[in-house]
């Protein structure tokens, strides 16, 4: 009853049929792992863990629970025993491969493991075959195709769970608005309800047809839906992220189905025809690790809405101490917006601050970035703003906002949703970040590091004294097993400084250098 209510969606049932099942039965392993996989999607992790260990205790072979158990610790950043835990769950993927059951290792969490790329292959195709397997319960005959351009125009469909407040859409949500209309009919297919808010409504506004599939769960009706729209190219941007309903691309409602942006992983599917990627992201001598055709964007297939999103971050000038009393710093205090005339028109000097641009070959260039400094006729105001955490203040008239409130006073403008109004004054100090030294950042949640990834961030950090490095709380139960692991590895946890999440954090700072994990 617990697993047909938590297919249903209905996580509260659930919940309740597995703890009253654990009550009747205390040493029922099953119902543990269930509970424990209930707390997981909720987000309670440690919760999670404590049940799937306590499944584990009571059914020690249980290949699903264990490794559910792995992805919980990494989750959380708890690398006790780390290279056992992963020579095991290497050992438990390679047996169920090998006597082709489904393995208990999602494709999308494949990617945190280390694992061989046949490996991931062979995972994402017997997830693929599920697929087909589920579809073809339908007896659906199979589908015809446009044989020409009926309109003269190509129709590209995108299919997504993510035409919400979610990554995927803060990346593209302006491409379905930015194709030639004379050239291409777009229709977005959404497979999540309506969350209201305005990264929705830009993408059904800017489509020339907005479809909502959520109100479809029929994945034979969805399909046809899709069939009897003439799509020329599916693309799928879910791949096997949470939301997506790959029966439908089974299912094969368009003649060129693509995979897109939000798995950048291989499907292993044969009714996925190619990948939308790039040279970097999958080498061509990795070509054969996918069950896809490459195809390679010029330069890369991860595309970013910044420009649309944060416009205000495109006119930025350097706040200078008044009183001489410090140097000049490039990224202690900025003030950001989209018109910052009525600020600058009030400073006494303005001065410019020419940095010159070092190439990827490690020489000076001839280019040159330049910032306008700005000293402020009253600095008393803003000083007082940033030390006691008011939310504004105001110069001369002028209303400037504290940067790092934004997301209490107006949640819209801190995701990206609205743009600023007023001028937005950030500084390293609102964020316990040190004037003058060097900010290795990353801001990915916690369970994309490794212990690998995190001795090489220390090794960068020992050999540059004057740095510290600026990560998330994402999750905050993951903090304290960073900095222990920090310590053991001979770095102060003081180089390591945590903040709370929101779009402007490392938008408005400067020369921040961002750092990336292998994932």
């Amino acid at each position: 009853m617990g697993n047909t209510l938590k297919e249903m969606q209905d996580i509260q049932g659930a919940l309740q049929c597995y703890t009253r099942a654990i009550q009747i039965n205390p040493a029922f392993a099953d119902a543990h792992s269930n509970l424990a996989s209930i707390h997981k999607d909720s987000g309670n992790i440690p919760e999670a863990i404590a049940s799937y260990r306590m499944a584990l205790k009571l059914k020690p072979n249980f290949p699903d629970a264990y490794c559910n158990l792995s992805h919980c610790l990494q989750i959380v950043c708890d690398w006790t025993d780390y290279d056992l835990r992963m020579k095991k769950l290497v050992a438990i993927v390679a047996e169920q491969l090998e006597k082709n059951r489904l393995p208990s290792v999602h494709p999308h969490h494949s990617m945190l493991y280390p694992l061989s790329h046949d490996f991931r292959k062979a995972i994402a195709a017997r997830h693929a075959q599920l697929c087909i397997e589920k579809v073809q319960v339908l007896h659906k005959p199979q589908y015809k195709y446009p044989k020409a351009l009926s309109t003269g125009r190509i129709r590209i469909g995108y299919v997504s769970s993510d035409f919400c407040n979610h990554p995927t859409t803060h990346l593209m949500q302006s491409i379905p608005g930015f194709h030639n209309k004379a050239q291409t009919e777009v229709f977005c297919y959404s497979l999540s309800p309506d969350d209201n808010t305005t990264f929705r409504a830009k993408i059904a506004r800017e489509a020339e047809h907005f479809i909502d599939l959520s109100q479809l769960p029929d994945n034979g009706k969805a399909a046809d839906r899709i069939n009897a729209d003439g799509i020329h190219i599916l693309v799928n941007m879910n791949g096997y992220t949470k939301g997506a309903r790959n029966e439908l691309f089974a299912l094969r409602p368009a003649p060129i189905q693509v995979m897109w942006l939000g798995y950048p992983g291989t499907s292993g599917a044969p009714f996925m025809d190619y990948l939308v990627s790039d040279g970097v992201t999958s080498p061509m001598h990795l070509a054969g690790q996918y069950s896809e055709k490459l195809a390679y964007m010029p330069f890369t297939f991860f595309i970013g809405d910044h420009m649309q999103m944060f416009p205000h971050m495109m006119e930025r000038v350097i706040i200078d101490n008044k009183d001489g009393s410090t140097p000049l710093s490039d990224n202690t205090s900025i003030m950001n917006a989209t018109d910052l005339s009525v600020i600058i028109e009030q400073a006494p000097e303005i001065k410019k601050m020419v940095t010159s641009v070092v190439s990827e070959e490690g020489k000076l260039s001839s280019d040159k970035l330049e910032m306008h400094v700005i000293e402020l006729p009253v600095t008393t105001a803003l000083k007082a703003m940033i030390q006691t955490g008011q939310a504004h203040t105001s110069i001369n008239g002028v209303v400037l906002q504290n940067g790092l409130t934004t997301n209490q006073t107006n949640n819209k403008m801190a995701t990206g949703e609205e743009v600023p109004r007023n001028i937005l004054v950030t500084t390293r100090q609102q964020y316990n970040l040190p004037e003058g030294a060097i900010i290795y950042c990353n801001f990915n949640q916690l369970y994309k590091l490794d212990p690998a990834t995190l001795q090489t961030w220390v090794n960068i950090l020992k050999r540059v004294p004057n740095s510290v490095l600026w990560l998330l709380r994402f999750p905050a139960v993951g903090e304290p097993h960073v900095l222990a692991t920090i310590q053991s590895l001979g770095l102060p946890p003081t180089r390591v400084i945590f903040s709370p999440g929101d779009y402007l954090v490392c938008s408005t700072c400067d020369r921040i250098l961002c750092i990336d994990s292998r994932r």
